[in-house]
């Protein structure tokens, strides 16, 4: 087909405009309406039943803001739609007439909708024919999904309905401070304890999820796998183990009992700081639990061992026989808006539409029938995210980098080094609706719609398919991500297969999941909003049949394995990838506060917010504050092999004598962080590092 440098604009979306949508942050995705510049709760969602954070109120004051990006830049001048992206198609062409189709990648995000996440991995492998694309969700839920697949055959997050929380008898919170980071998730696990339940969590910190437990285990950054291999270790040996269950439903649990017999409680105490009896304590509450819950977040995922600490924890589970028992089980608490759908239809570096591998035969049969190509026409597995970031303007690496949803120069781990990377392509490009500190980088800014002024679905951290419908009118200018790769096939030669409407997008993507793990064949926009929400997998009944109830507990009859038994897997602790010595003494941790999201690319932006967490502060406990002479409000610095960022000392018996945080919304923070990939996952180890702590100019303070 011969390529167009001119193409139509936009077409919107033929969703009708309404006020019932989703809020743009969490995934929660709490149900809200917006009308008139104002935020209300809807009652009909399930994860949130009427309740929303402080985000959540304030999210319709973005959708005004003065920052608002709404004509493309090219070299920081404002140009038409046009110019932007006829200038983009050409660099393109030219850098992979010169570098090959690879010589152009492709960055998506977690906050993405299905419909975007899905056509940007087609976008890629069928406009670009690049293997480089992959996403941000890479750095959140990714060890959590490798050890559900390799336990389950199947990556669903809760592999239940939220709401079984609340009628749970006890539920184990590993690494995850829901009370700040998703405050409406608090309703249920308050149900559960209002019904007796007990509530453990494991956190480096006494966090307000933590204030809410009834026992808390604060364990040394880094030590988390070492920790659940010692609570299985007791949950044997105290006469836990449903041995029953085990021997029909599972396999693996021989090995894993031998692996774990060398973990006994004085052990495990040295390394973790978790008094035994703490550690019993809470093995006894999940084990006489009527219905118990592991549940996992991104503190004890995010380590260069994340996968292998999550294995652990589910292996707990299994042997108490948890999983695939109505009301108990493992899930992982994802956090990105879609980060659930952003993993499940192609915008992964090793993935193909409906969560199938991009090495399958099979899979990529069928896919590439959906989308009109050869098979062999489609790219193999590419560099995962940090991977693809590192490569950026390297000899053998990408020379160009289309970017979607993301703010890698604040949210990338070795922030710093990859700030270099981007800078050292021949093209960067970035849609957003802001101005965002990567998008200030780019050759050429595209400025997009936001959350309320477009349609779309987005799949929650239950796996509940929500439709998000368009419930404002965006202003003259920003295009929708859809419609500005439809803009750019366009220019490509490939403008047919890709269209800007987000229901026909969908309508593809149900086509290309269906038989797939996460097969969304049999639903559709209508039943979305008439049943509020649809479970995957909810394949396609035909014709004549009555529709596919959606499944929102997949593993009651099995698991998705090929014998539909899970798999426990033998795994030993290990250190951090880099652990404290005599010149960096302490343990750097990171994480969100209530006021902000992510990168802050947006609540920085929203006036309540920043006046509730106006900038970088750091964390420590007053012991280790005397000792370094640093009284609250001092200006101090923290400083890894990597960089150094400065902020004000808030001083707080809530963490560890040994450990430090910093929030991570502010540039600067990931400059410290250590690139450290797990081996299985490609997570970077974001949770651990080691850092030095010192005093700024004596006497200055941080307003």
């Amino acid at each position: 087909m011969p390529i167009s440098l001119s193409a139509p604009g936009p077409v919107m979306s033929q969703v009708p405009v309404g006020s019932a949508t989703h809020c743009p942050y969490c995934a929660l995705q709490c149900g809200m309406y917006v009308a008139g510049g104002e935020i209300s709760p809807r009652e009909d969602i399930p994860a949130n039943a009427g309740g929303l954070c402080q985000k959540g109120w304030t999210a319709a004051e973005l959708l005004a803001s003065p920052e608002r990006l709404t004509t493309p830049l090219l070299h920081g001048r404002p140009v038409s739609w046009d110019e932007a992206l006829a200038f983009v198609a050409r660099r393109i062409l030219e850098i992979q007439a010169e570098h090959g189709p690879d010589g152009v990648a492709v960055f998506g995000g977690g906050g993405l909708t299905n419909e975007k996440a899905y056509q940007l991995g087609k976008f890629a492998r069928v406009a670009l024919r690049t293997s480089q694309i992959d996403y941000n969700g890479r750095f959140c839920m990714s060890s959590a999904a490798a050890a559900s697949n390799r336990a389950f055959g199947m990556d669903r997050g809760l592999p239940f309905p939220i709401t079984d929380i609340g009628r749970a008898g006890a539920v184990l919170l590993a690494g995850g401070n829901v009370a700040e980071t998703m405050p409406p998730f608090v309703r249920h696990l308050t149900a559960m304890r209002g019904r007796g339940g007990k509530l453990v969590v494991i956190d480096p910190r006494l966090t307000q999820t933590a204030r809410l437990a009834d026992l808390h285990l604060q364990v040394t950054p880094g030590t988390d796998l070492a920790l659940a291999l010692g609570l299985l270790h007791l949950a044997i040996a105290d006469g836990y183990a449903d041995l029953g269950y085990l021997a029909e439903r599972t396999s693996g649990f021989e090995a894993v009992r031998t692996s774990v017999s060398a973990w006994w409680p004085e052990r495990v105490e040295r390394v973790t700081g978790v008094p035994i009896a703490l550690m019993r304590e809470a093995v006894r509450i999940l084990g006489t639990a009527d219905r118990a819950m592991i549940l996992t977040g991104r503190g004890a995922e995010q380590h260069s061992k994340g996968t292998d600490t999550v294995t652990a924890f589910i292996n707990l589970a299994l042997t108490l026989g948890l999983p695939g028992r109505e009301g108990s089980g493992y899930g992982c608490v994802t956090g990105q808006g879609n980060g659930q759908g952003g993993r499940e239809h192609g915008q992964k570096a090793d993935q193909l539409p409906g969560y199938r591998k991009i090495d399958d035969p099979a899979a990529r049969a069928h896919v590439a029938r959906v989308w009109g190509v050869d098979p062999a026409d489609l790219p193999g597995p590419g560099r995962s995210a940090y991977e693809l970031l590192d490569a950026l303007g390297t000899p053998a690496g990408p020379k160009a980098l289309l970017l979607f949803g993301s703010n890698p120069v604040v949210s990338a781990p070795r922030a710093g080094h990859v700030r270099d990377r981007l800078a050292s392509t021949d093209l960067l490009v970035v849609s957003d609706f802001v101005l965002s500190e990567t998008a200030a980088m780019a050759d050429v800014v595209l400025p997009t719609t936001q959350w309320a002024e477009e349609a779309g679905t987005m799949t929650n951290l239950e796996g509940r398919v929500l439709l998000r419908r368009q419930a404002a009118a965006p202003p003259p200018g920003p295009r929708t991500d859809l419609a500005i790769l439809s803009g750019l096939a366009e220019r490509l030669g490939h403008g047919h297969r890709f269209s800007p409407d987000p229901r026909t997008v969908f309508d593809e993507l149900r086509e290309a999941s269906a038989g797939g793990i996460a097969d969304y064949s049999g639903i559709t926009y209508e039943r979305i909003a008439a049943e509020t929400g649809v479970f995957w997998p909810c394949p396609s009944a035909g014709e004549d049949a009555a529709p596919h109830p959606g499944t929102p507990r997949p593993f009651l009859d099995g698991f998705a394995t090929p014998d539909g038994r899970a798999r426990l897997v033998p795994v030993e602790h290990r250190p951090p990838a880099e652990d404290v010595d005599e010149e960096f003494p302490l343990y750097l941790t990171s994480g969100r506060v209530l006021a902000h999201y992510q990168s802050g690319a947006q609540t920085r932006r929203i006036r309540a917010l920043v006046q509730a967490s106006p900038e970088v502060f750091v964390e420590l406990h007053p012991e280790l504050a005397e000792r370094l002479g640093i009284d609250p409000g001092d200006r101090v610095r923290v400083r890894t092999r990597r960089g150094a960022v400065e902020g004000a000392a808030r001083l707080s018996a809530a963490i560890r004598t040994d450990t430090v945080f910093v929030p991570f919304h502010w540039e600067g923070v990931n400059a410290l962080t250590n690139p450290a990939l797990d081996p299985v996952s490609r997570m970077p180890e974001f949770k651990v590092c080691a850092a030095a702590v010192e005093r700024c100019t004596p006497g200055e303070r941080v307003a």
